[in-house]
This record gives C-alpha cells, structure tokens and sequence, in this order.
C-alpha cells in the first residue's frame, strides 16, 4: 500500500523522486541512466550502462528500481528483456520492481505490470526458439534434455561408434558431455579446450571430434537440444542479420544482471541484440568472477565498454550495506593485486565489531577444533548458528570438521544432495511427457518402453526404429506387436500413449493419464514406492503451475527444484543449525559470521591452478568468501596437512604456507593467532657440568 506521505504527492514523477530519495548518490545514477536534464530540458543519454556493483552494494534493489523507473516513465514492459541466472532471481527482479510501481504509479489495487521477458538466458532462448523455429529449420515440438539425458544419449553414440571397446580407456560419457560443452560455451577448439582443461583425454582429440559430431546428428534426428544447444542456437539464429534485427527491434531495454558469469555466447547474443548498445544494462562485479568451469569469462565484463558502437558509461556502486569497515579493509587489499579489474573501493559507516581473524593452526583436526569453539561462543554470545558459515574451496574440505562437529553434537546443513530430476521416478514421469511431445526422442523412448514387464533394450530398439521413419510415429505404438509376456501390458501403454496424443487434450490432465499409467510400476519397482509416490504427486501439483506440457517440461528441466524425497537423510529435527558450504555455493548469500578454511597455498589457490588466468580467479574466489562475513571473519591457516596412502593414515604429512592473495602486509590488517598458544618459556637452570667428554669418543671411532 502507497504510504500517505506518497499518495498526497501530484504526479508519478514526483512519487518517483520520492521513492529513488532513499537510495545512494551511485545508485540513483544508474537508476536514472537515460534522462539528462540540460537547461531546463531532458535529453537523452543513449549510451550503454555498466554498473560495477562491489559486493553487498544493493545490486538487486538498483536493477530493480531501474527496471521500475523506465515503465514508470513509460517504457512498454512488453519491450523490457531481462535476463538472470536463475529464475527465483527473475521473479524477484520482477517483484521488487512491482512494489516500487505500485507507490510510483499509486496502484492501491492493482497488480502492477508483468515483465513477461523476465528469466534466465536459457528460458528466454528455448522460448525465442520455438517462435522462430519455422525460419530456422528447427522441429518447434524439439524437447531439452537435461545433464543426465545428455550423458545418456553420449554414451548411446560411444558406444554405436565402438568407443566404448577400445583397447585404451576413453573418456566416460560424463566426461565427454563435460569437454562437448566446455568447447561450445568457449567457442575454444577442441585441442585447446584438451589441452588446457583435460589433458588426460588430448590424445583422444580425432575420436572425440567424431563423437561429438555423431553426438549433434542424433539430437537432430530426435528433435532434441541439450542445456548448451539452446545458446548455441539462440548465438547461431541471431547470426543471421535479418532475425537478428526482427528479435532486437522486439525489445527497447534489455537489462543483464550477473554479467561477470556470462560466456562467450551470452555476451554474442547481447551485441547481436543490440549492436549499438542502446537501451542495454548489465550489471555484475569482475571481482566475484568464480564461474569459468562453466564457460564463464570475466573478458565480458572487462571489455563492456568497447562492445559497442558507442562506448558505455560506468556507474560503480562502493557503498557496502554489508560488512563492517575492517572485513572490507582486508577483502579490497585481496582485490586491489588483481592483474586487471574495473577499480572499486568498498566502504561502509556499519559499526565495526573488531577486526577480522587470521588464525594459525598446526593442522586440521586443529582446524576443527578451533572452529568447532568459536562457533560454540558466538552462540553463547547470542549468535544463532544460522546465522554462522563454514566455506571451504573443495566440499572434502570440510571432512574433520563434520567429525568434529557431531562429535560435539553441533548440528549442521551441508549443500548438496540429490536433485530432484536426477531421482530415478522423477525421471520416469519426465520420460513419458516427452516421449509423448516428441515421439522422435530415442532417450525418452527407450527410459519408458522398458519400464514394462518384458521389454527389453531389444524390443525397445526395433520400436523406435520404426517410429523413426514413420510418417505417424504414434501410430507404430498402437499397431506395434511386443513380445507375448508383454501384451497386456503393452495394450494398457498404448491406449495411455494414444491418449497422451490427443491435439484436444487440456493441459494438466495429461499427468492424470500419466500417473495412472505410471504407479502400478512404481509400486512394482520400488521397495520405497510410498516416499517416491510423495515425489510424483508433487510433480503433478507443479504441473497445474504452467499453462502447456511443452512449457512445462522446459522450465522444469531449465529450473529444477532443488532436492527430492528420494533416499533421504536423517531429518533434521534441531532447533538450529550451522550452514557448512563451498565457496562456489555461497555466492550471492551472507552471515554474521564466516569462517574460511585452509586459506594456505595449494588450498586456495587449489594446486591445479597453475596459469595466470586460473590464479586470478582463486584470488577472486578468496574474495568472494571473505565478502560473505557481515561482522566475524575467521581465516584458518592450517601448518600441516598429512597425507593419506592406500587407506592407512601415516606420519607422512606436507607443509603448508598462508595463501599468496594475503601478503605479510595485508596480515598487518588482521588480528593474528596462534592456537594453541606456545607453552609458557621454563624458567632458565644452568647446566650442569659435563660428566663424560661424548664428542671426542665420536671423533675416535672413525680413526
């Protein structure tokens, strides 16, 4: 609801200015970017903006308030394109935006406008796709597969090529999906891409190169595209001059956030978008860069300004809302070494609570101990333990201190798990809405006909060989003969499938047809069918959330939820819990207490980042831990690290040295440690006088 005070003001003009009033100088010029009053008058300022948002700077609430400012002034949101990396980010962009709208434009009642281009690059692509498909040669019912249908089909066209047989060990299919996108998401040769990222797999390049090629021909002849396709395609169609500019004229503002975590064609499509750069903002910080195992490149944010035909503007946010003065003091020495960065300094007038910690510890069960106490502290100190974090650079890290910590009876949440569409029931559902969607889909295809009692890879294989050069692929199944011990059955499949088909059917009653079919071989193959029964159902509540089975299956397979009732843990019953978490994990989130482990060399930087462009990202990952801290920041600098052979635990151990990103002056900035103390010094007692004279009897014995 709009407060009084902006409900007595005229003009939504003025509402604005009241509403922009409570940001900062930086954020209300790049909210504002665009309008540039001279004499009286507003031009128009066209040229491209970058906003450098340091971390914790109100990122989300100044891309939010543009977004709100330009439909206020009366930008069609129709024609407002925004992309983000995750659809919850999306939503919240759009969210945000609408609460500053609803007081801007005094919507006592109203919803504020929808931003139908609110979503990820990938969503955005998959939908522009189907739009275009006629002009671009692509079947517009094509299905996605996601990471696991895509190592399946892989290892279907290893093993067609004989790969799977060789004499030496060729790479697994994980492994090759790993490499086939790693080399689109760079647009790196293959040879580099061997050579740089798995140079155990080099001399496969020629067999690879084969793969991949064999890889793309049977995605095309099943009509599907895998989770890089859709930006590859996206890249390739807006290549082509006259659909590029027919997708570019769609769109008057098209706004990036996170743009430090784009790749190569991320950054292609948003010039060919638009090629002057005119109504473009990205926003994102060169120093949170962490992503290149994904294709990311921090060149895109790095190179913004020359893009485009005109250079852009930058806008850098430094006021942080975050950390106190000391934590930020020792994260922008970390930063300000980088080789190359948009310069920033992040500052604060938050109220300090002491300065950060570098902790020296001999090893890391000390490590764990000395964490596993000044957690318990905090919280005797009033600090919740959600409210505390442990970040560690690899998830093994983390190891002696979850030994620790329920040997102390600490309770704690670790990030990972099982996802949701990895659970073999999910995928099964899956299979049978896509199968029906697109009855070219071997992968789907195969998944679901060997479901039924006596059908096996065989019998599946002849089906969809059949249904491949079928003018009526959904005819086959109907008139398809199965093995004897599988009619009935069969019969039961068909009808469903039939079903399924129906141009009238009205989403979501397909995953009616689905379920029906589908739980009598739930019970049949699962000993744990009424946890996994829970699974499916919920999927099928999801589905009343979309309005067709095509956009359905996208967004879920481009959005997945995160976790599943499929083999659970022990249920967390505790009041409270610690957060344990890789650094990669923790971007973008926060405590009031962040402890990092083994900040030493070999650690952070981790020893196989050995070129210059991996160390500058080790570096940007220290920063990116650090800048997590609001007001506790604990470096832990463990002395030795055994060493672990053949399962027995030895002596054998290594010595580690603080990481190279704190220098013995940036340690200055710390409170230093040392835990456990040194012994306190005995007393000095002369020596007594010598007894027997033992260094002339070693001397004697070698003449």
């Amino acid at each position: 609801m709009p407060s009084v005070a902006t409900s007595l003001l005229n003009t939504p003009e003025e509402r604005l200015a009241e509403a922009l009033a409570q940001l900062n100088d930086a954020q209300r010029a790049a909210v504002q970017h665009g309008r540039v009053a001279v004499v009286g008058n507003t031009t128009r300022d066209e040229r491209p903006l970058l906003v450098i948002a340091g971390a914790g700077s109100g990122k989300t609430s100044t891309l939010a308030h543009r977004v709100a400012a330009l439909i206020a002034r009366g930008a069609d949101p129709q024609r407002v394109l925004l992309l983000t990396f995750s659809r919850r980010a999306a939503q919240e962009m759009e969210r945000r935006a609408g609460q500053v709208l609803v007081r801007v434009l005094g919507l006592s009642s109203q919803s504020p406008p929808a931003l139908p281009w609110a979503g990820t690059f990938h969503g955005v692509g998959a939908r522009l796709l189907r739009e275009y498909a006629a002009q671009i040669g692509l079947d517009e019912n094509f299905t996605i597969h996601d990471r696991g249908d895509a190592e399946d089909l892989m290892g279907l066209v290893r093993n067609d090529l004989g790969l799977s047989t060789s004499a030496r060990r060729f790479p697994l299919k994980g492994t090759c999906v790993s490499i086939y996108s790693r080399t689109v998401n760079t647009r790196a040769p293959l040879a580099g891409v061997l050579k740089h990222a798995f140079p155990w797999c080099a001399d496969w390049e020629a067999e690879l190169k084969r793969l991949f090629g064999a890889y793309v021909e049977a995605k095309q002849q099943q009509h599907v595209l895998d989770y890089d396709d859709l930006l590859l395609y996206w890249t390739e169609m807006m290549a082509e001059p006259t659909l590029a500019r027919q997708v570019g004229e769609r769109f008057d503002h098209v706004l990036v956030d996170e743009y430090q975590d784009t790749n190569l064609l991320q950054a292609a499509i948003l010039r060919s978008l638009k090629p002057d750069g005119r109504g473009v903002t990205v926003v994102g910080d060169d120093a949170q860069s962490i992503y290149s195992f994904r294709g990311a490149t921090v060149r895109n944010i790095l190179d913004f300004p020359a893009h485009f035909s005109q250079p852009a503007r930058i806008v850098t946010l430094e006021r942080n809302y975050r950390s106190t003065q000391p934590i930020l003091d020792v994260s922008n020495a970390v930063i300000a070494a980088a080789a190359e960065r948009h310069a920033k300094t992040l500052w604060t007038d938050k109220p300090s609570a002491g300065q950060p910690q570098l902790v020296l510890v001999a090893d890391e069960a000390a490590q764990a101990t000395w964490v596993a106490d000044r957690v318990l502290a905090h919280r005797e100190g009033g600090l919740a333990l959600k409210s505390q974090a442990v970040l560690f650079r690899t998830s093994t890290h983390s190891a002696a201190l979850e030994l620790e910590l329920a040997r102390r009876n600490i309770p704690f949440v670790k990030y990972g798990g099982l996802k949701f569409l990895e659970a073999a029931h999910v995928k099964d559902m899956l299979a049978v809405l896509r199968f029906a969607q697109n009855p070219r889909g071997r992968m789907a295809g195969f998944r679901v006909t060997q479901l039924i009692p006596g059908i096996g890879p065989v019998t599946s294989a002849r089906l969809l060989d059949a249904m491949d050069t079928a003018v009526d692929p959904g005819a086959v199944v109907r008139s398809f003969v199965p093995p004897s011990q599988a009619q009935a059955e069969w019969a039961r499949f068909a009808d469903a499938y039939a079903a399924l088909r129906q141009p009238s059917l009205s989403w979501p009653a397909d995953m009616d047809i689905v379920l029906s079919w589908y739980l009598p071989h739930l019970e049949r193959l699962y000993d744990d069918s009424g946890v996994r029964r829970g699974d499916v159902e919920q999927l099928a509540r999801l589905a009343a959330g979309y309005g067709s089975r095509e956009r359905f299956l996208t967004e879920l397979t481009l959005d997945p939820p995160e976790a599943t009732s499929d083999r659970p843990g022990p249920p967390l019953l505790d009041e409270d819990y610690l957060i344990l978490s890789t650094i990669h994990s923790a971007k973008g989130q926060e405590w009031t207490s962040v402890h990092v482990l083994n900040v030493v060399d070999g650690c952070i930087p981790a020893d196989v980042a050995q070129g210059a462009q991996e160390l500058e990202e080790e570096r940007r990952l220290l920063y990116v831990a650090m800048t997590r801290a609001r007001d506790h920041l604990h470096l832990l600098v463990p002395q030795r690290f055994y060493v672990t052979q053949q399962a027995v635990r030895g002596d054998r151990h290594l010595y580690a040295g603080r990481t190279r990103f704190i220098t013995a002056a940036d340690a200055q900035r710390f409170e230093q440690q040392t835990w456990p103390p040194p012994p306190p010094r005995a007393p000095h007692v002369p020596p007594p006088a010598a007894t027997i004279d033992l260094l002339s009897r070693m001397r004697a014995a070698w003449r």
